[in-house]
């Protein structure tokens, strides 16, 4: 019978054993907001489609008519050059609305993304295991970004069995195991974390952004205005819907075209 004191863990394995759990943290917290990220995208870009459809689509018809009766007018004084300018300058302008929402007038009102908790948590899954901040390898990264685009895509579309299928792949890929020793692990362990310090900095500046832009603070208005019984994209289509019927007026008593 043989006895023996267990092996004494090296410095290095140590600061490994360390670095790991304060990887780990890192990564479950990157997971959570990274599933913030994407829920305030998707949220954003269900509200813009409404307001385009509801508000939008009220701005491009009044830029088409307000164009018309600066072009009508352009007609009449052809050797005006500053009428000219703001005739070209308001079909611009109103070729630029059209452009914004082209086809919205015809879509099915969209719902708000309310995402089940079962899809919350798989995004999150998802994004603990595919992160590309989870890897040092830039061929990985790459491919990491890509199917981490597609989960952003399954979970915006509320597709459970599309983001199930997407880990599911990632989970039996052979390219997920890997051994290393630990000097070189301490390396990687150690890049990792400062890319998840990077990227947990990036998602805060994203966020922040979007809360702080034009879009996301009417959202609010609009949610703080549901609050109070109103329906306040509703209330700007009415205005704009006066403002239709003026600009209509107006450009059916322009003078007609000089022949």
């Amino acid at each position: 019978m043989t006895t023996g004191l267990a092996r004494r863990q090296t410095p290095e394995e140590l600061e490994l054993v360390k670095k790991k759990a304060e990887l780990s943290a890192m990564e479950s917290e990157l997971s959570q907001r990274e599933l913030e990220l994407a829920t305030l995208q998707a949220e954003l870009h269900v509200f813009e489609r409404r307001y385009l459809r509801i508000v939008g689509v009220r701005y491009a018809e009044l830029d088409d008519l307000e164009a018309q009766i600066a072009e009508r007018l352009a007609r009449q004084r052809p050797k005006d050059d500053e009428t000219r300018q703001q005739a070209a300058a308001a079909r611009a302008k109103a070729d630029e609305s059209a452009q914004a929402t082209g086809g919205v007038k015809d879509e099915k009102p969209a719902t708000d993304f309310t995402p089940s908790e079962d899809l919350k948590k798989l995004y999150r899954e998802t994004a603990l295991r595919i992160h590309p901040d989870l890897t040092t390898d830039e061929k990985e990264r790459a491919r990491r970004n890509q199917i981490m685009a597609e989960a952003n895509r399954a979970y915006e579309e509320g597709n459970e069995a599309k983001l199930r299928a997407i880990l599911d792949e990632w989970e039996s890929s052979p390219d997920t195991v890997k051994g290393e020793g630990t000097a070189a692990e301490l390396v990687r362990v150690i890049r990792k974390i400062h890319q998840v310090q990077h990227r947990l900095a990036e998602i805060g500046d994203q966020i922040a952004q979007l809360k702080a832009s034009e879009l996301s603070q009417l959202k609010s208005k609009v949610e703080e205005a549901a609050k109070e019984g109103r329906d306040l994209l509703r209330e700007m289509a009415d205005c704009l819907d006066s403002e239709l019927a003026d600009a209509k007026k107006q450009l059916s008593k322009s003078p007609v075209d000089p022949s």
